[in-house]
């Protein structure tokens, strides 16, 4: 088992209540649960994504936490946090990493896999 590990993984829901197509503005929310899956304890310092949208318009969000936090997580424990975005078009993708920092001082990056927002398929 490394002693340095972060496994992250995503939830998605499209929000049409927040979302105004005919002007090109789609929300989406996500679900982030971070896991340390490593041996040392870790605390996330800060967050990089990288948003495109189908149009391959690039957008990068960097900034200290998620959500106002910086949490600490002994092996084991979870940390669960939502958030959102909003992209011109109804399906993009993000991915990015979280910077991170371990009890014994060790820093190390925490992979955000690539996931997809999009639209719910819709049956006629």
């Amino acid at each position: 088992m490394p002693a340095y590990e972060l496994s992250v993984s995503v939830k998605t829901q499209y929000l049409p209540e927040q979302s105004e197509p005919a002007r090109d503005n789609y929300v989406f929310a996500y679900t982030i649960t971070i896991k340390n899956t490593g041996t040392v304890a870790s605390q996330l310092i800060s967050r990089h994504w990288v948003i495109v949208d189908a149009n391959n318009s690039k957008q990068e969000v960097r900034g200290l936490g998620v959500v106002g936090h910086q949490p600490l997580l002994q092996p084991g424990e979870q940390f669960e946090y939502s958030s959102g975005t909003q992209m011109a078009t109804p399906q993009g993708s993000m991915l990015g990493e979280y910077f991170c920092v371990a009890e014994d001082g060790h820093q190390f990056e925490a992979p955000i896999p690539e996931f997809v927002l999009s639209l719910p398929r819709t049956l006629h």
